[in-house]
């Protein structure tokens, strides 16, 4: 099994703490809020929905050509603001990867804002499986629209 690796970094006006909140701690319930034609809701299957061990299904929204996947924390540390998790399972996955492992992590800039970065990393099925470099970005341009509705979102709702 081979992994690809690709790193993004965004950076935002919004203060760390606050994007931290809503990317990380708050997605569950705020991404359907403001996106549901990309993710319906979330489920919990184990855990606390944010502890390492949590397991959840996110359903897609109408917008999406994928159904559903299972999303398993690896890892949370609000105080560092990182966050690993994985997709292990579902139509996503597009039967070429075993697993997708992101790892984020929300970095303050002296100007008040952050720099979110997002370490993904594929790991590709056995032999004669690969994903291709479109499949890729259409992957890192999905989750730029997500993060940049979740700022447009924290930029008019203020007090959130």
């Amino acid at each position: 099994m081979g992994a690809i690796t690709y790193d993004m970094e965004i950076p935002s006006s919004v203060p760390a703490s606050k994007m931290f909140k809503a990317i990380v701690l708050d997605a569950d319930t705020l991404i359907p809020k403001i996106m549901p034609h990309a993710i319906k809701n979330v489920e919990i299957l184990e855990g606390d929905g944010t502890c390492a061990g949590t397991v959840k299904i996110i359903h897609f929204g109408e917008g999406s050509k994928f159904k559903s996947v299972k999303h398993r924390v690896d890892a949370l540390d609000a105080e560092n603001m990182t966050h690993s998790y994985s997709i292990i399972e579902g139509d996503a996955l597009m039967g070429v990867v075993e697993s997708i492992t992101y790892h984020i992590k929300i970095v303050p800039t002296e100007d008040g804002g952050c720099i979110c970065k997002n370490r993904s990393i594929y790991n590709v099925k056995g032999d004669g499986h690969e994903i291709t470099e479109d499949k890729i970005k259409e992957g890192k341009e999905k989750a730029m629209t997500m993060f940049k509705a979740i700022e447009a979102h924290l930029h008019s709702n203020p007090d959130y």
